[in-house]
């Protein structure tokens, strides 16, 4: 090994201490600015009617997203019941009882490709397998397309969390003579909840923002949403949709729907943190 003066590992010190600064600051500012375009933009359309009306032809005053406020939350409220539960029996095996086997292997693996995976690429599978054969867009189909965004986020989460708690626990609880997956349900996921309630608020600011699945599944209307087997208003693809269009007042709707949707994952983000901080203390 070369040795190294005292003052040339100063140096290197230094230089990435400024560099890593530097990009922090640099994050900062380009989140920063994105929030003040988005909030000065998108205030002026943030009013009573904008959560109550339904859409109004181009050019003509008033009216809201009432519908695809709706929507949204009825697709991801289904996502999350779909997604979740198994996310957490996913992460339940790989933590505590599939060890080092060569499924959870497997499973590692495959989740870990899963959450690399183009949003794109999941809209079209679920296309395939539940649109094509119905010959109908749906709102149960992006759903099922956000639960499965949602799926690997939740599994590896849940693994990880449950990797903290103390073995002596576990080996307590079984000493006193309950049964393996009481000791799961009972000790070691209560011990973790808090971790497990923040991969949930994850996965779901994961999916809130998504909008190439919901193209190739829920697709999109303007009306009230009546059935989750009919296409379903969502405000994602309507900012697509607004946003490319060549009317003012929709894309002042549209940077209202942004607001909407960025604040809904800020305060997910943030809540997630608190949770954990609570955890951690």
């Amino acid at each position: 090994m070369i040795p190294r003066s005292a003052r040339g590992r100063m140096a290197v010190d230094r230089t990435i201490k400024v560099l890593s600064t530097f990009f922090s600051l640099l994050a900062l500012v380009a989140l920063g600015w994105i929030l003040f375009a988005v909030l000065a933009r998108g205030m002026g359309a943030i009013n009573l009617q904008f959560f109550t009306k339904l859409p109004t032809p181009p050019g003509m005053a008033g009216g809201g997203l009432g519908n695809a406020i709706l929507g949204t939350g009825i697709i991801t409220a289904i996502a999350t019941i779909l997604g979740v539960p198994i996310g957490l029996l996913g992460g339940v095996y790989l933590a505590e009882f599939g060890a080092d086997s060569r499924l959870a292997t497997a499973t590692r693996f495959t989740s870990n490709v899963l959450m690399g995976t183009p949003s794109i690429i999941i809209g079209v599978f679920v296309y395939t397998i539940l649109v094509l054969p119905r010959g109908q867009f749906s709102g149960y189909a992006g759903a099922v397309a956000l639960s499965i965004i949602m799926l690997p986020v939740i599994a590896r989460t849940t693994e990880d969390m449950l990797a903290l708690v103390p073995n002596a626990l576990r080996e307590s609880a079984l000493a006193l003579g309950a049964p393996r997956w009481k000791v799961t349900l009972g000790v070691v996921f209560r011990a973790a909840r808090n971790g497990l309630v923040t991969g949930a608020l994850l996965a779901v600011a994961r999916v809130s923002g998504e909008t190439a699945p919901l193209l190739f599944t829920a697709l999109n209307s303007p009306f009230w949403p009546e059935s989750i087997m009919r296409p379903m208003p969502n405000l994602t693809v309507t900012i697509f949709n607004y946003a490319m269009s060549p009317f003012a007042d929709w894309k002042a709707m549209a940077w209202g729907a942004s607001l909407l949707i960025m604040a809904a994952v800020l305060v997910l983000a943030v809540g997630s943190r608190i949770v954990f901080r609570q955890k951690s203390t």
